[in-house]
């Protein structure tokens, strides 16, 4: 697994892990959601978890980044974040990492994904990024290979968790959620309605898979939302 962020940090690029503080009041509620997540009653091991949300802008990166981090620091379990969101990711820059190689070097150039995964500043913390490609995300978005991309890596970690498009824009969380054991919702509270949740939620069909329920994210101002998603297109681009 490659430690390849000399880039990244040569810019003198502030990793959330910079910002986590295992004292304050949102690693707290962390790590109640992962506590309720490891303790929920479907009767079923959840080593794979899928973060999503209706629309764009709602933190679901954040979400991710900081529930991982608490997995690490807090469990000591070995966890990987892997960033299925090919249209606009946003893992590689919450952990200051150059966007390639990543997972779509995995699945459309047969980059071994050990080589590709990268290691953190946290011990036993480890992330593979979207990666960048020069045609339609589409056309390299294949659900089943991320699944068993996903099952083949669970013999080497206790938790991976995905982040994701948006549901309502494209239709990739719809395709992976039944590739993992379990689906996360984002909403931003006091700003995503509730007949959007609500269909977002219907798109991903909780009669077929395990849907756990919903983070409300920045409530009060009490869990981190240190980026603007003002801008967050899905008009593809590459940077890193």
């Amino acid at each position: 697994m490659r430690n390849n962020n000399k880039k990244a940090e040569a810019k003198g690029e502030t990793s959330v892990i910079d910002l986590f503080d295992l004292e304050s009041p949102y690693v707290t509620e962390y790590r109640r959601l992962l506590y309720r997540l490891q303790n929920s009653d479907r009767g079923k091991e959840l080593k794979s978890i899928l973060i999503t949300s209706a629309l764009t802008g709602e933190g679901k990166s954040t979400v991710c980044a900081f529930l991982a981090m608490t997995a690490s620091m807090k469990k000591g379990l070995k966890t990987l974040v892997i960033d299925a969101d090919l249209r606009l990711p946003t893992i590689h820059k919450l952990f200051a990492m150059n966007l390639h190689p990543g997972l779509i070097e995995v699945l459309a150039r047969g980059e071994d994904p050990k080589k590709a995964i990268r290691k953190t500043k946290v011990d036993g913390l480890d992330v593979l990024t979207a990666g960048t490609h020069g045609g339609n995300p589409t056309e390299v978005f294949d659900a089943e290979a991320i699944g068993r991309l996903v099952d083949d890596l669970k013999f080497y970690y206790d938790l991976i968790i995905l982040d994701c498009s948006p549901v309502l824009p494209v239709s990739d969380p719809m395709l992976l959620a039944s590739q993992v054991d379990a689906v996360i919702m984002v909403v931003k509270t006091g700003e995503t309605q509730k007949e959007v949740a609500q269909r977002a939620l219907a798109i991903l069909d909780p009669r077929k898979n395990n849907i756990l329920g919903a983070v409300l994210n920045n409530m009060n101002h009490t869990l981190p939302y240190y980026y603007n998603y003002d801008y967050y297109r899905y008009d593809y681009h590459q940077s890193g």
